[in-house]
């Protein structure tokens, strides 16, 4: 099988690394697997790598660490940081050093394969321009390296603004994926997001509701009032893979 990439994987978790194996090796990715910050420093100073997947926290120094020093060696190196514990913090660290995506453990062979596929197939990021005309304020790409998505849980992400706001949203191909057919309900009138507290549904044909959990507490400053719109046009048009929805844009709240 012709080899599409060469990825190395970061992680003292042997679970991760034989799964991250056997799931993208089986779709002919070159996979290399460490479980040490140092050697894999070492190893993208030594070899050409196209994908780095490394977990935050590690048994000699942090993934946070191994971000910043793989990418002074090899700048256009695109790294996914991965975490069972994940804290906003961090998240927002990893984007501002370049990672790619920052994705909460466990996740699914799916959707580490969509994360794989986003990175190496730049033709999933097409859309016709006319889908781009009707939608180009309600849809977010994954693509966008100035305002890069942070993943937090059971579908939902966020990103800061340039204005120092921040978006929340929600991810179309997580529902997707567990063969569901999105429908998003919120509020026009909500006025706060509490972290951890649901903020929207996401209904599917059947009837099943799953709720979307906030990333962070703040004061609302918009509702997304396209985003079933975008949603069905994203579905329909098989164009979910490259793009997200925003639902609120919001202004973080102050801790004292």
């Amino acid at each position: 099988m012709e080899k599409k990439g060469k990825i190395l994987v970061l992680d003292d978790d042997p679970v991760v690394t034989l799964s991250c194996k056997r799931i993208l090796g089986a779709e002919g990715y070159n996979i290399i697997t460490t479980n040490r910050g140092e050697d894999a420093i070492k190893k993208v100073a030594n070899e050409e790598f196209d994908l780095l997947i490394s977990d935050v926290r590690l048994p000699d120094i942090n993934g946070i660490t191994v971000l910043r020093e793989t990418k002074l060696v090899q700048p256009k190196l695109d790294v996914v940081i991965i975490t069972g514990y994940p804290t906003l913090d961090e998240a927002n660290e990893s984007v501002k050093l370049g990672a790619f995506e920052f994705i909460e453990k466990p996740f699914t062979p799916e959707f580490m394969m969509n994360v794989a596929r986003k990175i190496f197939d730049n033709r999933g990021w097409i859309l016709r321009k006319a889908f781009i005309d009707d939608f180009r304020n309600e849809i977010v790409s994954l693509r966008d390296t100035a305002n890069p998505v942070i993943f937090y849980k059971e579908g939902t992400w966020a990103r800061p603004l340039s204005t120092g706001a921040w978006e929340i949203g929600c991810d179309v191909r997580y529902f997707l994926l567990s063969g569901q057919l999105a429908f998003v309900d919120i509020r026009n009138d909500l006025k706060v997001l509490l972290a951890g507290e649901a903020f929207a549904k996401v209904v599917s044909g059947s009837g099943q509701e799953d709720s979307l959990i906030s990333p962070m507490s703040g004061t609302v400053l918009e509702i997304n009032k396209e985003a079933n719109a975008a949603m069905s046009a994203l579905v329909r048009d098989n164009l979910s893979e490259g793009w997200l929805l925003w639902l609120a844009r919001v202004e973080p709240l102050k801790m004292h």
